[in-house]
C-alpha cells in the first residue's frame, strides 16, 4: 500500500527543534491565550511544525482555515532565512478558489513581520492541477510523472479526497516535504473509493498523545496535554492528530451545533426529539409532503428568502440574498431530488408571474458550474446567476463572485457545463455554508442517505435548519455510516493490525 509506505517514517518520529523556547514564543504570539481551557488551534501548529505529517479535524466553526493561516506564518518565520516553498491545494477549484480567499482574509490580522506576511502564499490549486495532471478523453484524470517542488504543502476539505488522489500526491513529495491535511472527519466522504480523513481520523485514541510524544509538545506548545487513553497499544499516528473541539460559531446550547453532534454519534432519536419540540427557532422539522403538495409547500416556506431575492435591484444584492438560504437534497432523481425541486420551484415562481422563465436563459437564473473551465477560471461548484446585460438591451449575462466583493460576468454561451440551482445535493455543497437550509430527505431509505450526508447538509447552515423527511427514513439514515473498505482503516487502527504491530512503542 502506497499510502502506508509513506506514512510510516513520518508518523515513526518527530524532528525536534534546535530551540524549543523559540518555537514556544512564536506560537505564545501567534496564538495568544484567550483563557484556561486548552488551545487546540496552537496544539494543531505546534504538532504540524513537529512531524512531517499531520491531520487537523474540525466541524464548521471551529477555525480551521484561521488555524492554517497562523500555521503558515509559523512555518516562515521559524524556517527564516531559507525561504520555503509552499503549496496550497484542494480536491476541486471551488475549494481552492475559498482556501486562498480565506487566507487573503486572514493574513492582515496576522501578528507577524511584515516579510513573514509577504511569504505567504495566497493562491491554491486543485490537487490534479497541483500534481500537473491532465484530463484524459475518457474522463480519467492521467498523472505528469514529475514530482512536487515543495516544502510544504496543505490540502484543505480533505474528506473530499479519495485513497488513489493522496497516494499520488504523497508520491510526488519530496522526501523531506511536510504534508498537512484539513477537514472535517465526520463529513461526507470523496464518491471515489476511500474515505480517507475518516480513516486516518479512526483512532480509538483521538485527542491524546504518546508518552513518549507528549512533553516535546508540552515544551513546544506551552501546554499540558491529555494522554493517550492506551498508550500502550498507541500507534504512531495518534499523535499527527489534531481534533479542533472548541466551536467559535455554535455555542454549546446551539440548536444547530447540539444536533449536529446528535446526529454525528448516531443518536437519531435525539435528533428528532431536537427538532420537532425545539422552540429557539433555530432547527426545526418538517413532515414530507405528498410529492403533489411539496409544489405547494415548500415554495411556501421559502417565501421570504425567495422574495428578497426576487426583489433585489443589483448583481450584487442577488448574490448577498441568494447565499442566505439554499435547499439541499439527499438525491438528484426522484420527486424529492435536484431535478424534480429545481423544476417544482421554477415552474411555480413562473406561474405566480414572479420570473420570466419562459426560455433556458431569463433573468435572475442561478446556475451551477459542473465542470472546470481553467481559461475562464470557473471551477465544478463556482455559482453564476444571470442578468441583464448593462451595455446590450435584451441580453444576459451571467455573473460570478470574486476575491473581496467584485464581479466577473461572461455571455451564457461562453460557460462551461451547469445547471440550474435553486436546489442542490448535499454532495455539491460541501464547504458551503448559508445562512437558512432546508435539508429534504426521500421518502424512502436509500443507500445514499447515511449519517454523513446528514451531517453535511446540516452543518452548511449558520443560523437556521429545517429538516424535511419521515421519521423512518431519518432514524434508518442516522444509523447507516460510510463503508468504504480500502484498507487502509483495518490497516492502521484495527486491533491485531500489520501497522499497530509495526508502529507501535516508538521512541522519539
Amino acid at each position: 500500500h502506497r499510502l502506508l509506505d509513506w506514512l510510516r517514517p513520518r508518523t515513526a518520529g518527530c524532528f525536534p527543534p534546535p530551540d524549543p523556547e523559540r518555537v514556544r514564543r512564536v506560537l505564545d504570539r501567534l496564538f495568544p491565550a484567550a483563557g484556561p481551557e486548552l488551545d487546540w488551534q496552537k496544539t494543531a501548529a505546534a504538532v504540524a511544525w513537529l512531524k512531517r505529517f499531520c491531520v487537523i479535524s474540525g466541524g464548521p466553526g471551529t477555525g480551521k482555515t484561521t488555524t492554517v493561516a497562523r500555521i503558515l506564518a509559523l512555518f516562515i518565520e521559524l524556517s527564516e532565512p531559507r525561504r520555503l516553498s509552499i503549496k496550497l491545494a484542494a480536491p476541486t477549484g471551488k475549494a481552492a478558489a475559498r482556501l486562498q480567499d480565506a487566507i487573503r482574509q486572514a493574513k492582515p490580522a496576522l501578528p507577524s513581520a511584515a516579510t513573514v506576511l509577504q511569504a505567504i502564499p495566497e493562491e491554491a490549486a486543485t490537487i490534479h492541477r497541483l500534481l500537473g495532471t491532465r484530463r484524459h478523453p475518457a474522463g480519467r484524470f492521467q498523472p505528469n510523472a514529475a514530482s512536487l517542488a515543495a516544502d510544504l504543502v496543505i490540502v484543505d476539505e480533505a474528506s473530499m479526497v479519495d485513497l488513489a488522489l493522496l497516494s499520488r500526491l504523497v508520491q510526488a513529495l519530496p522526501p523531506k516535504a511536510a504534508l498537512i491535511l484539513l477537514g472535517d472527519k465526520d463529513q461526507l466522504a470523496s464518491v471515489e473509493a476511500g474515505a480517507v480523513l475518516g480513516d486516518l481520523c479512526a483512532a480509538p485514541d483521538l485527542g491524546g498523545f504518546s508518552p513518549s510524544f507528549r512533553p516535546l509538545l508540552e515544551a513546544c506548545s506551552g501546554q499540558k496535554l491529555p494522554p493517550a487513553p492506551h498508550p500502550a497499544d498507541t500507534v504512531g499516528l495518534i499523535d499527527s492528530l489534531v481534533e479542533l473541539k472548541k466551536n467559535y460559531r455554535f455555542a454549546g446550547a446551539s440548536g444547530i451545533g447540539t444536533l449536529s453532534a446528535a446526529v454525528r454519534q448516531g443518536k437519531g432519536r435525539a435528533a428528532l426529539q431536537l427538532m420537532t419540540s425545539a422552540q429557539d427557532g433555530t432547527v426545526g422539522w418538517h413532515a414530507l409532503p405528498a410529492p403533489d403538495r411539496l409544489a405547494d409547500e415548500l415554495p411556501a416556506a421559502l417565501d421570504a428568502p425567495l422574495t428578497n431575492y426576487l426583489e433585489a435591484s443589483d448583481p450584487t444584492a442577488l448574490f448577498s440574498a441568494f447565499n442566505r438560504f439554499r435547499v439541499l437534497c439527499a438525491l438528484r432523481h426522484g420527486p424529492f431530488g435536484v431535478e424534480a425541486v429545481n423544476a417544482l420551484i421554477e415552474q411555480t415562481l413562473t406561474r405566480q408571474g414572479r420570473l420570466a422563465a419562459g426560455r433556458t436563459w431569463y433573468p435572475r437564473r442561478p446556475v451551477l458550474i459542473t465542470r472546470n473551465d481553467y481559461n475562464l477560471h470557473l471551477y465544478n461548484g463556482d455559482l453564476g446567476i444571470a442578468w441583464p446585460d448593462p451595455t446590450a438591451a435584451g441580453s444576459l449575462r451571467v455573473y460570478f463572485e470574486g476575491p473581496n466583493g467584485t464581479l466577473r460576468n461572461f455571455h451564457p454561451q461562453r460557460l462551461p457545463e451547469h445547471e440550474t440551482v435553486f436546489a442542490m445535493t448535499v454532495h455539491k455543497s460541501q464547504g458551503s455554508e448559508f445562512d437558512c437550509v432546508h435539508l429534504l430527505l426521500p421518502d424512502r431509505d436509500s443507500p445514499v442517505v447515511t449519517r454523513e450526508l446528514i451531517y453535511t447538509g446540516i452543518t452548511r447552515a449558520r443560523s437556521q435548519v429545517t429538516v424535511w423527511g419521515r421519521p423512518d427514513v431519518l432514524l434508518q439514515g442516522v444509523s447507516k455510516t460510510i463503508e468504504r473498505r480500502s484498507g487502509l482503516r483495518q490497516a492502521l487502527w484495527e486491533e491485531g493490525g500489520e501497522e499497530e504491530k509495526r508502529m507501535s512503542n516508538i521512541e522519539y
